[in-house]
């Protein structure tokens, strides 16, 4: 087996949520425990599509093994009408496997995203990200208030999990967002370590 390591699972259309996926494993890392980063790929309602096993550029694509094998999950997703993306969903709703031998249970998972307004669902889609963690019998584990960036932000960041605000320029993240990535990253490495 590998040494321990919290799996970074996204899925990133414009760059902000692998940005993002970035600076939480930055944290992860700065808590002394490996992280993966790790997407899923896209789907097309073209059923003959396939995507290549390895993909052209960017991170690999997650496999159920290194999922079933992490010591913690941080789970990434853009906003889609206030829900996960479909690619997500679809990797997640494969996981029934996992499910049934119980593999997550008890290890910590936190969420993130990313949305192109102020209003757009971040919040619900941070939930609809939770649910099937809970079903999976994962630890939840959110930013607190003892983050100063939560009480500062005017742009992305919530309790329930750090967040952006691309804009319809797709905007960089601002410090407060990036300061609460890496946040949420050394919580969940802490916690991974700690619930081992």
């Amino acid at each position: 087996m590998s040494q321990p390591y919290v799996l970074v699972l996204y899925y990133s259309r414009h760059g902000a949520t692998r940005t993002m996926a970035q600076h939480i494993a930055r944290g992860i890392e700065q808590s002394g425990i490996e992280a993966r980063l790790r997407t899923v790929p896209a789907i097309s309602s073209n059923c003959e599509a396939t995507e290549p096993e390895i993909p052209d550029e960017g991170d690999l694509y997650c496999t159920e093994k290194e999922l079933a094998e992490c010591s913690g999950l941080a789970l990434g997703s853009p906003t889609r009408f206030g829900n996960m993306a479909a690619p997500l969903k679809y990797f997640i709703d494969g996981t029934s496997s996992l499910w049934l031998s119980g593999a997550l249970i008890n290890k910590p998972a936190a969420v993130f995203s990313s949305s192109s307004s102020l209003h757009g669902g971040q919040e619900t889609t941070l939930i609809s990200m939770m649910l099937p963690l809970m079903h999976h019998g994962m630890v939840l584990a959110g930013l607190p208030y003892s983050e100063s960036e939560l009480l500062k932000t005017t742009s992305g960041g919530t309790p329930y999990g750090a967040t952006h605000v691309a804009g319809q320029d797709n905007r960089d993240l601002d410090q407060n967002e990036l300061n609460l990535c890496i946040a949420q990253g050394k919580r969940l490495g802490l916690l991974a370590q700690k619930l081992a």
